[in-house]
């Protein structure tokens, strides 16, 4: 069954097309244009197409979240690949990486076989990243102190075999890879490198990303600040042109004002990202993140007692409207939200994180308040989305 998306507002290469419609077929998107749509394509008339009148909604890629820990009382960490990707794809993510935290390293490898195995079942988790072991005990936050260990050559390997070709992913603190030699062979498994969790200076990680590095975890939070006589690992990445930086747009984990700086800093660099962990779309209460108990009071977790941030129970959703209402223009946000991730994550030669033809059909509608509405994965439509589209 084919099905065309039109009258939509549809937000592409940074601009917003007024007046738009998409075809879905087989799962991708086979043909799209601007302008009121004609009632037939290829000569088909209208009888033999599923047609959705947007009505001026907001039309958008399926949004992307390169690091997520969980969510719905669920987590990667526990093997847990159903619970999670389902709490955010209600928001509109349709493609995320399951983020793991530290742990001994065995651990490691027997949640990425496993997670390896069942992911094939999720049509959302698309990989894996490894947040932890190879962290700063300075600027653990909430990782267990004592999962963490140095990035070796042979630590590397046997999490990438683990991970079964799943393994997209992996934040180092430079500084604990005299040499890169960890960093170096990453590359050399093509898997991404996120500097994070790190004491390096201004040099350190700018070295590291000289070295393959691409992507800065959760920029600003867990790694020295931005000082005018030792800039750190932000202004580093400012200074990278092929590096990514992460951003947690909750209002809890950075300031508005630091968040503009990041999109005026890095344009086109900023990826939005949750870090969510398993209270994610749950109510306040204790959880756990790994090995370590979280207590979760006005949807912030934090380490008991009154300890640090302990992931978020954001949705890309949210992240988007809080970018927005910081002042971010909305294109931009969008892009930070689905291309910009998928990019960084690898997820881009799939088609995640555009509306271009030959892409999957992973898409959404967002009304007039930027809520999703209408949501579509691999062209099927989530049922509880269905209804009328919003209007001013």
């Amino acid at each position: 069954m084919r099905t065309v998306i039109h009258s939509a507002r549809r937000i592409v290469g940074g601009e917003i097309d007024a007046d738009a419609w998409v075809l879905l077929e087989d799962g991708r998107i086979t043909d799209a244009g601007n302008g009121s749509w004609s009632g037939t394509v290829d000569g088909q008339e209208a009888a033999a197409i599923r047609e959705v009148d947007a009505s001026g909604a907001y039309l958008v890629p399926g949004f992307v979240d390169m690091h997520c820990h969980g969510g719905g009382g669920g987590s990667f960490d526990d093997g847990d690949t159903s619970r999670g990707p389902l709490t955010h794809l209600a928001h509109g993510t349709t493609s995320l990486l399951g983020s793991l935290v530290a742990n001994p390293l065995e651990v490691l490898e027997a949640t990425l076989r496993r997670l390896a195995l069942d992911a094939p079942a999720s049509a959302t988790a698309k990989g894996f990243h490894l947040e932890g072991p190879f962290l700063a005990a300075s600027h653990c936050g909430a990782h267990n102190p004592d999962f963490l260990t140095a990035p070796t050559v042979e630590a590397v390997d046997r999490l990438v075999e683990a991970g079964g070709g799943l393994l997209r992913q992996v934040t180092i603190a430079p500084e604990l890879d005299p040499g890169f030699a960890a960093i170096r062979r990453l590359v050399d498994h093509k898997v991404a490198i996120a500097v994070g969790h790190t004491d390096a200076d201004y040099d350190t990680a700018r070295a590291a990303f000289d070295a393959g590095a691409s992507i800065l975890t959760h920029a600003f939070n867990a790694m020295n600040g931005l000082h005018h006589r030792a800039p750190g690992p932000v202004a580093a990445a400012f200074d990278s042109p092929h590096v990514t930086l992460e951003l947690i747009a909750d209002g809890h984990h950075v300031h508005d004002a630091m968040l503009r700086l990041a999109f005026q800093a890095a344009p086109g660099r900023v990826a939005l990202i949750t870090d969510a962990m398993a209270a994610a779309g749950c109510r306040d209460g204790s959880y756990h993140l790994g090995s370590l108990p979280v207590e979760v009071n006005d949807g912030v977790g934090r380490l008991p007692p009154g300890g640090p941030i302990a992931g978020s129970t954001l949705t890309m959703d949210a992240a988007v409207r809080r970018a927005l209402a910081a002042g971010i223009p909305l294109p931009e946000a969008v892009a930070a939200a689905t291309s910009v991730p998928a990019g960084a994550a690898g997820l881009d030669s799939g088609g995640a994180g555009n509306l271009a033809v030959g892409s999957p059909a992973d898409l959404i509608l967002l009304d007039q308040n930027l809520r999703p509405h209408r949501i579509w994965q691999a062209g099927q439509e989530l049922p509880a989305t269905k209804g009328q589209v919003q209007q001013d």
